[in-house]
């Protein structure tokens, strides 16, 4: 007897593999391997999310209307062209189900998010990965992979996990050198986060171009990571195409109204930006202390180089961390064995780490 068989190409496809929840043996777990918000989410968020338990029999708003007008009017946006969805995640998803099929390309950077290549493979096309500059995505490499086969360019700026950015000007200069019918999709989940004068999130781009859609989410600076919510600002077109295959009512009123009460608290955003600002580079400043290499990050996670020795490793220094209630997040499946990602945690946790750290590299000496 046959069984029945999925589309060519679905099981070659790695399953994602999210950050670690616990650690065996550690009286007390601080998780800093998923790029969560050590501050949580807005109280008003969780006020306007506690309410919405008092209705759960009704649907929610099939086009997000709320949220999107939350949006809009936050960012002063045009309501129409905003799509919300289960996740930056799903609208990534729904973006590859859209644009490509079979015999067509989509590029990433090699260190680029773990997304990109699933969505890929399973829409039937093929990921071309391409070198990055010092763990930098480089528009060089973009242009000079793009073929008569390519149909999207993916590109997340802050990436995840290296932390690196491009700057709106290198971004521009990819758009340009890419044809028209190539759909650039700016991947801007740790906007929130950046502090650099060059960077732009991915707004006015697609105010300006017929081929550009920006991503973002409410998992990280928002804190609402559990309720899996997230929006793009497309053309219009892009938008009637999503609005075509997307779920009827595939944002549940919980965080629709979450969403839309934290992204109009702009003090608490405020507080976890300075939060991060104010960690990252005390971070970075005591892990260097220790010999350490760390990459620039403008986002909320630091990428930690570790010696390629004996003892010394990053394979060691995770499991060191571990017995400690200290989870980073392993980067190899991302080509970055000799790394730890560090999400930036409470006061208390990024303490801890570096004394753990140190601790670590004196014993391994």
């Amino acid at each position: 007897m046959s069984a029945p068989k999925p589309q060519p190409g679905i099981l070659d496809i790695s399953p994602y593999v999210g950050g670690r929840e616990s650690a065996e043996g550690a009286h007390r777990v601080f998780k800093l391997s998923a790029n969560e918000t050590p501050l949580g989410p807005s109280p008003k968020a969780v006020e306007a999310f506690q309410a919405a338990g008092m209705a759960l029999e009704r649907y929610p708003d099939g086009s997000s209307f709320p949220l999107r007008q939350a949006i809009a009017t936050r960012f002063g946006l045009d309501v129409e062209r905003i799509v919300c969805g289960a996740g930056s995640d799903e609208l990534l998803h729904l973006l590859a189900q859209s644009y490509l099929g079979e015999g067509d390309e989509a590029i990433a950077s090699a260190h680029g998010f773990l997304v990109y290549p699933i969505i890929t493979q399973a829409a039937g096309a093929k990921i071309v990965q391409v070198a990055e500059d010092e763990f930098t995505a480089s528009v060089d490499a973009f242009l000079a992979a793009q073929t008569a086969r390519t149909k999207i360019v993916f590109l997340a700026n802050p990436n995840n996990p290296t932390g690196t950015y491009l700057p709106v000007s290198e971004v521009k200069r990819l758009r340009a050198g890419l044809r028209d019918d190539v759909l650039l999709v700016l991947d801007a989940a740790y906007a929130e986060y950046v502090r650099k004068n060059d960077y732009e999130a991915g707004i006015e781009m697609v105010a300006t171009h017929d081929n550009v859609v920006m991503t973002r989410t409410f998992s990280k600076i928002y804190g609402l990571a559990a309720l899996r919510l997230g929006w793009a600002y497309c053309p219009a077109s892009v938008a009637d195409v999503l609005n075509r295959i997307r779920g009827p009512f595939n944002v549940n009123v919980p965080a629709m109204v979450a969403g839309a009460a934290a992204i109009a608290d702009l003090a608490h955003v405020e507080r976890a930006a300075s939060h991060n600002e104010t960690w990252s580079a005390w971070l970075t400043h005591e892990l260097e202390a220790l010999g350490l290499e760390v990459l620039p990050s403008a986002a909320n996670f630091l990428a930690i180089r570790f010696p390629d020795v004996d003892g010394k490793r990053a394979v060691d220094a995770d499991v060191f961390l571990m017995k400690r209630g200290l989870i980073l997040r392993q980067i190899a499946s991302y080509g970055m064995p000799d790394f730890l990602r560090l999400t930036i945690g409470s006061e208390e946790a990024n303490r801890l780490v570096i004394k753990a750290l140190r601790e670590f590299m004196e014993l391994s000496s």
